[in-house]
């Protein structure tokens, strides 16, 4: 972002303080501060001293909250007459309540009205503001859209004046379905106004901050001041490895379902060792990973006669429970660890726990630095992460991709890059067209009904949906106004308004929200339920899954009803490492775990089992020479290495089951097995496929015709699958114009023999 761009500052950082409210500074010196912080004095002259929008990426602890709304309170506190002043958006309600019972003194003695507005806050306080609007509301994306579907003269008395729109945790919004819905809602909320409300975002995890500028303020992110705080607390480390007996053989769990007993049984008496007496989070993974290790911590309790101090937290606990814990963290009387999934990620105040605990290689650099920010927050304390990684011992003939460790060789390359303050940027494209129909709806309710071209101009201009041509909003009306889909009807003067359907979905409490579908899809064999799968990438006839401890060979996708039939595949055994997670990993996270391969230093935070493990796996790299050689044969498989992320594997394995080719893509790349030709069969060639693929790849239409599984946001069912498939070849668009280059570099680097 050029300096240039920025409007002058009228104040100085160094005499922000002097620039604050009267009651402020009062109340700033009764806390016993020395003064402000740095990311607090540039907020200030920046919100105080400009009038443009402001965006404050610090740590977490660091202030991030006031830095935003003393100014910001400042300002509301001189103004007269009715109106609210400022919206803080959270994703979170807990997070709300956090940072009400933080500003609710402060702002009595400003005199400002501050409400709470979610499902489970009084209605009171809400009653009182709706015949008064004024002051401070904090409140979710949802229930924005809830008001402006059922209180649209309430929405534009409330949000008509409003100075500031403060975004908390803005990170938390650049990427999927809940980021575009909370732009669309901004920007209705900036035409109901005179003059757009200058915003604010916070957040503690960016990685481009130009990307969260432009999300900000879409038509203008270029004047977005950037206020950054440097520094953090010392970090102490530790990858730990454990290598537990392969039992793949066992008729036991699916490859996606917990970890083997005697891993988790290894790494519980660790953690019971390490933490009791403290506080500190443990991040399991799935809800049954949680469970188990939350178990088997209490049952340690137990046996050594000690007060439990390990509880499980996720998203299918009690709100009671999940606050139970919440509460006895931030009260720091008892010591507690909580063993969650990513439900205690986010901000919500739960004081300085003493240490975080992963259990699995980190996938996202994003979500690792947001959970090690709970840890070390006190002044002089540091923040301390463990990460246990399994892998399982090898057969006799073992697999090329489980010889070369990948699970402890991921975890390491997300650790260089944690240190080396890399986050990978939002990926894109994902549930635009749920949120768009979901949008047309809710604007057509809350006006009673609209013209298409009106729909087309709110919605689409710079923001969440400035991509999306007319031809193909055209075409996605025309099919919410199907026969079939009954969504909306058109009046004989043009006016859109809900069909019968629509009706029915709008008027559901479930029409509010639109987080991503947590919906895994169904295998079916011969008409057999085999149980559910999460998919991270789409799939096309000839794909291969992994269940059940075996391979399938996708048949069909029933992609209404989340169906996918499968037949068993005769492919040899299967690789040992981890396939069914559905967090995507970047392509620099994937180069990063080919530099690890490459290299030969050992670092001094693994202890002697994962030292071990790195080892092993570089030696089988070297062995394999996979260097050079990035396609290694093994009987009818043949792994082909790219050394890409999650995505582009994912379209490449798309790509190549035009060829007849049976693919599954993973974290190091694609196998591809060929059967042995029957009678008169022509055996597909990988090497051909993979030629064509470099000279005369698919448009992205054509690899949209192909594939299956593609509904992936909540709305998508409603969407017409033609309209569907165009909105993920436009979101696929840029991936599918490397494969040429991924298939010409595969093919350079030669084959095994």
């Amino acid at each position: 972002m050029p300096a240039s761009s920025f409007e002058p500052l009228t104040i100085p950082p160094d005499r922000a303080y002097d620039a604050l409210h009267p009651e402020i500074r009062k109340w700033i010196r009764e806390q016993h501060w020395t003064g402000l912080r740095p990311v607090q004095a540039e907020a200030t002259a920046a919100i105080l001293g400009s009038r443009g929008d402001v965006l404050i990426a610090a740590g977490t602890a660091a202030g991030k909250t006031e830095a935003a709304f003393l100014p910001a309170l400042t300002q509301a506190a001189g103004e007269e007459g009715d109106g609210l002043s400022i919206l803080y958006v959270a994703p979170l309600k807990a997070l709300i309540n956090d940072q009400f019972g933080r500003l609710t003194e402060l702002c009595e003695r400003l005199e400002l009205p501050v409400v709470r507005w979610h499902g489970d806050a009084p209605q009171t306080a809400k009653t009182r503001l709706l015949a008064k609007p004024r002051g401070i509301v904090l409140i979710t994306p949802e229930s924005i859209e809830a008001m402006f579907v059922r209180r649209a003269a309430a929405a534009r008395a409330l949000f008509s004046r409003l100075r500031f729109i403060i975004v908390d945790e803005v990170h938390a919004f650049l990427g999927g379905v809940r980021g575009i819905h909370l732009a669309s809602l901004l920007r209705r909320i900036d035409a109901l106004a005179k003059a757009p409300a200058r915003r604010i975002g916070l957040s503690a995890t960016l990685g481009d901050p130009r990307m969260a500028a432009a999300w900000l303020r879409p038509d203008s992110p270029e004047a977005v001041r950037l206020i950054a705080a440097e520094g953090g607390a010392e970090l102490q480390l530790q990858l730990r490895g454990y290598l537990v007996p392969d039992e793949r053989a066992s008729p036991a769990e699916p490859e996606n379902g917990p970890v083997t007993p005697t891993g988790l049984d290894a790494i519980a008496d660790h953690l019971f060792a390490r933490l009791r007496g403290t506080n500190n989070l443990v991040f399991g993974g799935s809800r049954q990973r949680v469970e188990a290790l939350a178990d088997r911590l209490r049952r340690r309790c137990e046996r050594e006669g000690v007060p439990n101090e390990f509880f499980p937290h996720h998203g299918n606990l009690s709100k009671e429970l999940r606050e139970e814990l919440e509460l006895r963290l931030k009260e720091n009387r008892l010591p507690t660890t909580a063993v969650c999934t990513s439900t205690l990620e986010l901000g919500i105040d739960i004081g300085s726990v003493r240490s975080v605990a992963q259990v699995g290689a980190p996938r996202s650099l994003a979500a690792l630095r947001q959970r090690l920010g709970r840890s070390g927050r006190r002044k002089g304390t540091p923040s301390i992460l463990r990460i246990y990684v399994l892998e399982e011992e090898l057969p006799p003939d073992p697999d090329p991709l489980d010889e070369m460790r990948p699970a402890v060789v991921l975890a390491v390359a997300a650790v260089r890059l944690l240190l080396a303050k890399f986050i990978e940027p939002p990926s894109g494209g994902e549930g635009v067209a749920t949120a768009l129909l979901h949008q047309c709806l809710s604007v057509i309710a809350e006006r009673g009904g609209a013209r298409a071209d009106a729909l087309y101009r709110i919605l689409c201009g710079p923001g969440p949906f400035a991509s999306v041509p007319p031809a193909l909003f055209a075409r996605m009306l025309r099919g919410m106004g199907s026969p079939e889909a009954r969504l909306i009807e058109q009046a004989p003067d043009g006016l859109l308004m809900l069909g019968e359907v629509g009706e029915k979905v709008v008027g559901s409490r479930d029409f509010y929200a639109l987080f991503e579908s947590s919906e895994e899809w169904r295998l079916v064999n011969g008409g057999r339920a085999l149980g559910t799968i999460p998919l991270n990438n789409p799939v096309a006839p000839d794909s291969l899954l992994v269940f059940a401890g075996r391979r399938w060979v996708v048949l069909s996708v029933d992609e209404r009803s989340r169906v996918i039939d499968v037949a068993p595949h005769r492919g040899g055994s299967i690789p040992a490492f981890e396939r069914g997670s559905v967090e995507p990993i970047h392509d620099r996270l994937a180069a990063e775990m080919l530099a690890v391969y490459r290299e030969s230093d050992v670092p001094a935070w693994l202890d002697p089992t994962a030292a071990d493990l790195l080892a092993e796996g570089r030696a089988a790299f070297r062995r394999h020479n996979a260097d050079r050689i990035r396609i290694l044969e093994r009987g009818r498989e043949t792994h082909l290495l790219t050394w890409r992320g999650t995505r582009l594997n994912g379209l490449l394995a798309a790509a190549l089951t035009r060829s007849g080719l049976q693919c599954e893509a993973h974290d190091l790349g694609v196998t591809a097995i060929v059967e042995r030709p029957e009678k008169d069969e022509v055996q597909p060639d990988l090497l051909a496929a993979l030629e064509e693929l470099a000279s005369q790849p698919p448009s992205p239409e054509e690899l949209a015709a192909r594939i299956g599984a593609v509904a992936s946001a909540k709305f998508d069912n409603l969407v017409p699958d033609d309209v569907l498939k165009d909105f993920w070849a436009a979101g696929n668009a840029s991936g599918i114009a490397l494969l040429p280059e991924v298939a010409s570099s595969l093919l350079a680097a030669g084959r095994s023999a």
